[in-house]
């Protein structure tokens, strides 16, 4: 695993305990809801911090005798998986704050409520922007998942604050409130994970620029004639490519054999792609 993807995983993983910790002590002391649920929210960014780190190794593990084009599948599956745990919590934490919305119970607005929550937007800003950089940098969906979660997590700290707020001016329905918000910016993290590695997981294809890209380079290698037919899909996080060139039909075998693979090792050399088949078709 490089250096610098490792290093953003144990960096979310040490700021998410840390987190969970202040927030989990001042929601008990102040009994707020909202403060609660943004301890459980960070829980869930605990074990989605393990989950990525674990997906990260193994996904940088070299091919097997049993995954022999390698486990490049193991983020998306393991940010699938997280998206399904918070729309567990998120529910979770509807049902406490309905339950408070209709029997209000005492909140102690105590000064380390405001602290906490203004850290947690500070700090999940200075992160979000670490892990857009590294996620875009390795191209990996796990990082990227945590970078959005990590933005609305500052949304939901802002509006766990203003719970917080109206409860110190007696509005307790208003920390309630707050609650069921904290628990639907949940729910649309869950969601925006979900959806981009199902497409991983699917095999989504390419976008049409992208397989035009890979055709005109294709084209560029000397002895290609043309390219009568590209398929792509995910691998994971990575795309298989079918691409069927034309060559000379008056070439021997050997030649034609030797154009093919030029084609290959080419575009195998593309961040994106991890395996490319070569159809040659004498014209």
């Amino acid at each position: 695993m490089p250096h610098r993807l490792k290093r953003a995983t144990d960096i979310a993983l040490v700021i998410n305990i840390f987190l969970f910790i202040i927030k989990s002590i001042v929601g008990i002391l102040s009994n707020s809801i909202a403060v609660i649920s943004e301890a459980l929210n960070s829980l869930t960014d605990i074990l989605s911090s393990l989950g990525i780190k674990y997906a990260v190794k193994l996904s940088r593990d070299k091919p097997d005798s049993k995954h022999q084009f390698g486990h490049s599948a193991a983020q998306p599956i393991a940010a699938f998986i997280l998206s399904v745990f918070a729309f567990v919590v998120g529910i979770n934490i509807i049902e406490e704050s309905v339950k408070r919305l209709i029997e209000p119970q005492h909140i102690n607005t105590i000064p380390a409520v405001y602290v906490v929550l203004i850290i947690t937007v500070i700090i999940k800003i200075t992160l979000n922007r670490y892990q857009v950089e590294i996620g875009r940098m390795f191209n990996s969906p796990a990082i990227r998942a945590a970078s959005v979660d990590s933005i609305n997590d500052v949304l939901a700290s802002s509006i766990a604050l203003i719970g917080v707020i109206g409860a110190a001016y007696n509005l307790k329905f208003i920390d309630s409130v707050a609650g069921i918000m904290v628990a639907m910016f949940i729910f649309k993290t869950g969601y925006e994970v979900g959806r981009e590695n199902l497409d991983y997981l699917m095999g989504r294809s390419a976008s049409k620029e992208f397989d035009e890209k890979l055709k005109s380079i294709a084209r560029e290698i000397k002895g290609v004639k043309g390219i009568n037919d590209l398929r792509s899909h995910y691998v994971g996080n990575k795309f298989h490519i079918e691409i069927h060139i034309e060559v000379d039909k008056n070439l021997d075998t050997a030649a034609s054999h030797n154009i093919g693979n030029e084609v290959r090792f080419t575009l195998e050399k593309l961040e994106d792609v991890q395996k490319v088949f070569v159809h040659v078709d004498p014209v």
